[in-house]
């Protein structure tokens, strides 16, 4: 699905996380193709050693799939690292870079998660940028600050080509605590994301906002109903067909 000049493609995308076996990912992906297409670009985005079956299972069909992380690096002595390039020869559409669990438990700097979306795009990869707040920094009045200087290292670093990635605002205490930020909290972040993104490019626009953070069939429609919500990426809740094909409908 094509975005026209001034609109966002709606995307759902899923993150499975550490999770999945071979026989339990079979069984997923095959409810999953029953219950699409959506209008809304959907794609699951899988542990590494999982990437070449989603690829044999979705090859040809309207589900997409990519990655969790990517090395900032081209190749090389990085041992466990995987490449952008890596990616590409699997067929990835996607990958995440800079999902808070990452942030956090590996130290990755703003400008580390900038150079993982530069590279991604350098090998025709969507970067999914992932931005968020802590509750301690949500009390502390900084969620405005520490969104825009997150974002901020990717504008300056990708420049011209800031279009074509994809921002996850994810506020980290409602990522899998069953905790949501409330549709207008979730707005309020959006909003203010698209201004930066306006300042920084006449194409923002076209650039799709998911938001991230315990979305479930029962929350989705209205989350999705905001007007700068283009979708989510989604966790839990991407690991049960049921669920994240009502997820999908909600995008819509």
């Amino acid at each position: 699905m094509q975005a026209s000049a001034g609109t966002p493609v709606k995307r759902v995308i899923g993150n499975w996380k550490m999770n999945g076996d071979r026989v339990a990912n079979t069984d997923l992906l095959a409810e999953l193709k029953k219950a699409g297409p959506w209008v809304a670009e959907v794609a699951v985005c899988v542990p590494f050693p999982y990437l070449g079956d989603v690829a044999l299972s979705l090859q040809g069909g309207r589900i997409a799939w990519g990655a969790q992380d990517c090395s900032a690096h081209e190749s090389g002595a990085y041992t466990g690292e995987v490449s952008a390039a890596m990616l590409a020869e699997f067929g990835c559409r996607y990958v995440l870079v800079g999902h808070s669990e990452r942030r956090a438990g590996h130290g990755e700097s703003d400008q580390l998660v900038a150079d993982k979306a530069k590279r991604a795009l350098a090998h025709g990869l969507t970067p999914v940028v992932c931005v968020g707040e802590t509750l301690e920094q949500r009390d502390a009045g900084q969620t405005e600050e520490v969104v825009k200087r997150q974002l901020s290292a990717v504008i300056h670093t990708l420049g011209p080509c800031i279009p074509q990635i994809v921002v996850a605002y994810e506020p980290v205490w409602a990522i899998g605590t069953g905790r949501t930020a409330t549709p207008e909290q979730a707005q309020a972040v959006h909003q203010r994301l698209r201004q930066q993104l306006h300042a920084a490019t006449d194409k923002a626009a076209r650039i799709s906002l998911l938001y991230g953070g315990s979305v479930k069939p029962d929350n989705a429609v209205e989350l999705f109903a905001q007007p700068d919500i283009d979708g989510g990426l989604i966790g839990g809740a991407s690991l049960k067909a049921a669920d994240f094909a009502a997820i999908c409908r909600a995008a819509d």
